[in-house]
């Protein structure tokens, strides 16, 4: 939101200097984000022509001798100007200055062989207007030497300030006058809007057909106006903030939604057919709008029509049909209340921004309706002339006051400051809320400019803002007697320990969208399930994933077509199954492409690293779960993951035959086909949620880490079984024939061939060994090899491999 200073002193009586302005407005909770003090004017100097004669090179420049009022000789200008004659009193600018309109910094150079010291300037040329086929002309009393910005009132500074959604009030210069007012700095200057009296009916009568998206209609004809451009005051004030002057019918509804926060619209009467009717829009209904470009609307848009067709898309931008030009001699003008959500909505959708919609989708001033339309036709008749009309109101049915309980206490809960209960109350008041009542507790009537305000805790925000932030007193945090108790959660604390433990294997965390395109979501998994976004930012982000890993393949993708082909990610976030609570899950994922292994990746000494594969992601997951607390001794590998997985080289890891805690694998083809990715790819999935809860300790008394004095030992053994057996089966018996003494048990080689017999295959293990009471001798080993033999033979049907 920007505004001059002087524009807001029209609503707010006031001696502050601009630097208390400033900082009063941000205390206030309307942070100043810029302010321009004009001081790029500065250097134009109002200067007189006093001799102009023609260019001996050049048809078309004339090189002028000109005073500068400094009262030193005058300087030689080369100038192009079709309006450069003896006698012209302009702007002036001298070398060394900048040139905005034209971005450059002036320095003393020849045009066709003739010096020239400085610059006679055009409007365009300082930012003034778009008018260029000449310098400035100014009247012969204008006092030459002296500041032009000064003199042509361009020196008035403009602040800027960042504006929260909730704050719809403060999107005038009035708005905005009024809090500054409220907080002492100044008086308000509010001077009633009076009715004008019209002659007769506005002959065009509007009907509403979208009552829930239209809340009240206010039409009014202006007939005989004179459409020219606005006047210098007007004008100056919309290229301060931006804006380009256009009409002075179009540029009077641009100043009163910025002056009062009241978006209006201006139709050619003339080009109007029949009446206008508020309704929804058809389904391939196009309108040309004032942009200059063609939208196609849908049904949940509203609309404003005539016979014709759609003429307005509500409260966002009008259509190039109906609107007013240096003909229109009469005017129709619209104040009207749009629905917020179907204005922003319909914004959205159509990608257009404009200042109408910004204020319509925040909230408007429903009683500023008719005052607004009076404001206009004030302004229409001082500027353009012609005669109003009666106005027409439709479909409003007043406003209504919100009324919130206040207990004037909550000020000292909410912000620890002791604030007294009529202080507060003069706060609201100067606000414009009223409170009746009397007591320790009141009821306050919100004023209808502030939809934002629901409860008691916004009461206490408005007080708060005006009281001053600054007055709360810094106090140190009490000291605590006893260590604290835990503070995250389970979920919060597998989390970090997760994305640890991913990490120090050499993976490198990722952030991706949780919106993926609706082909990814089916690939995995989403399908008829899938959560569909109802209004999505992109075509290509219409549904929440199911799964992290369509976006870590993506990334990994992207890393590879710009070079990076080995690259190993993970992801620690949220998945969406559906829209209840319980379908949403915290996962660990990850991927690896190429080479991307655990011990490094590309080349080193030992040679090229081969490609990742299923055993990688394996690894990866184990070591997932291990830091989210599972317990990974325990946990059974089934063969196969999800359809997205290669259906040989995955598996799923589960906890009992119930509870699965994760998938693995190299991917399907088809799967990498689908995300358009390449190249050997492997990934995993753990959910975090899935993972039983550790159970909790009897004692508070910290078990003891039993470490042995004696030298462990480490054995291998390799077994004859059938393919059919799995290597988790025979590691588990392994791990049973003595849990006192193996600590651990790991598979280090799986053969087949012809050697062994059809149907049968060779795993190696080493069974680690470590005693705990005393030194093994020979004849202890040879027992606890004979248990493992007997073991292993029993519940797998493996022998020993001779």
């Amino acid at each position: 939101m920007k505004f001059t200073l002087s524009w807001l002193k029209d609503h707010l009586e006031t001696d502050a200097p601009l630097s208390e302005i400033v900082e009063r407005l941000t205390s206030i909770g309307l942070e100043v984000e810029h302010v321009d003090d004009k001081s790029s004017l500065k250097p134009f100097v109002i200067a007189k022509v006093l001799t102009a004669v023609q260019h001996p090179d050049a048809d078309r420049l004339r090189v002028l001798t000109v005073d500068t009022g400094n009262g030193k000789p005058p300087v030689q200008v080369v100038c192009g100007a079709p309006n450069a004659r003896a006698g012209l009193i302009g702007a002036f600018a001298a070398p060394g200055a900048y040139v905005p309109g034209i971005d450059v910094t002036l320095t003393v150079g020849k045009i066709r062989g003739v010096e020239s010291h400085g610059m006679m300037c055009s409007e365009r040329e300082l930012q003034l207007s778009d008018e260029h086929n000449g310098i400035i002309d100014l009247p012969e009393d204008a006092p030459v030497g002296t500041s032009f910005a000064a003199y042509a009132h361009l020196d008035d500074p403009l602040i800027e300030i960042n504006l929260t959604p909730n704050r719809p009030d403060a999107t005038s210069v009035y708005g905005i006058a009024r809090d500054l007012a409220a907080s002492g700095l100044g008086t308000l200057k509010s001077d009633p809007i009076e009715a004008i009296a019209g002659k007769g009916e506005t002959p065009v009568k509007v009907t509403i057909e979208a009552p829930e998206l239209c809340l009240g209609f206010a039409l009014r004809l202006v007939r005989g106006v004179k459409n020219g451009p606005s006047p210098k005051w007007l004008q100056q004030r919309l290229i301060a903030i931006g804006l380009r002057p256009i009409s002075a019918l179009v540029d009077i509804t641009n100043y009163v939604t910025f002056d009062r926060g009241r978006p209006l619209h201006v139709f050619d009467a003339r080009k109007v057919a029949g009446n206008l009717v508020v309704r929804h829009a058809r389904d391939g209904e196009k309108v040309l709008a004032l942009d200059g470009r063609e939208y196609t609307l849908t049904p949940d848009m509203c609309v404003i029509a005539d016979d014709n067709g759609v003429e307005s898309i509500a409260g966002i931008m009008g259509g190039e049909h109906s609107g007013c030009d240096e003909h229109t001699s009469d005017v129709l003008i619209e104040s009207a209340l749009w629905d917020p959500i179907t204005t922003a909505r319909t914004g959205r959708t159509l990608s257009i921004i404009t200042d109408a919609r910004y204020r319509f989708e925040r909230g408007v001033d429903p009683e500023f309706m008719v005052p607004g339309i009076e404001l206009a036709t004030k302004l229409v008749l001082d500027l353009c002339g012609g005669t109003p009309a009666q106005t027409e109101v439709v479909g409003y049915a007043g406003h209504t006051p919100k009324m919130v309980r206040f207990p004037l206490a909550e000020v000292k809960r909410l912000t620890g400051i002791e604030v007294p209960g009529a202080t507060s109350l003069d706060i609201l008041s100067r606000l414009g809320f009223k409170p009746e009542g009397s007591g320790d507790v009141v009821n306050v009537a919100v004023p209808s400019w502030r939809p934002d305000v629901d409860g008691k805790a916004d009461l206490v925000e408005e007080v708060m803002r005006i009281h001053g932030v600054d007055n709360i007193v810094s106090q140190p945090l009490g000291a605590h007697d006893a260590v604290n108790g835990r503070i995250l959660t389970t979920l919060q604390i597998r989390t970090r320990t997760a994305k640890r433990a991913l990490g120090v294997r050499g993976m490198m965390e990722a952030v991706t969208w949780s919106f993926i395109p609706a082909k990814h979501a089916e690939l995995f998994g989403g399908g008829q399930t899938a959560l569909k976004l109802a209004n999505p930012i992109a075509a290509d982000m219409s549904d929440m994933r199911p799964s992290l890993l369509p976006g870590l393949i993506a990334a990994a993708q992207r890393n590879a077509d710009r070079g990076i082909g080995d690259v190993a990610l993970f992801e620690v976030s949220g998945t969406y199954e559906g829209d209840g609570a319980d379908q949403q899950r915290r996962v660990a994922a990850g991927v690896r492409r190429g080479t991307a292994k655990l011990e490094g990746s590309g080349r080193n000494w030992a040679g090229n690293s081969g490609p990742v594969g299923v055993f990688d992601a394996k690894a990866d997951a184990i070591a997932a779960l291990e830091a989210c607390g599972a317990p990974v001794d325990r946990l059974q590998i089934e063969p196969r993951g999800p359809a997205w997985y290669h259906p040989g080289r995955s598996g799923t890891i589960k906890l009992g035959p119930k509870t699965v805690l994760g998938t693995f694998g190299e991917f399907h083809p088809k799967t990498l086909e689908g995300l358009d990715a390449s190249g050997p790819l492997c990934g995993f999935e753990v959910f975090v949620d899935a993972v039983p809860e550790p159970k909790a300790k009897p004692t508070k008394t910290k078990p003891k880490l039993e470490l042995s004095a004696f030298q462990g030992v480490k054995r291998d053994f390799a077994f004859v079984v059938d393919k059919s057996v799995e290597a988790g089966t025979l590691v588990r018996a392994a791990l049973a024939a003595d849990k006192k003494l193996i600590s651990g048990v790991s598979v280090f080689d799986i053969f087949e061939g012809a050697s062994l017999g059809e149907g049968k295959k060779s795993i190696a293990i080493e069974v680690s060994i470590q005693p705990l009471e005393r030194t093994l001798t020979d004849e202890d080993f040879e027992a606890l090899a004979r248990r493992v033999v007997e073991n292993v033979g029993k519940q797998t049907g493996g022998v020993l491999r001779g």
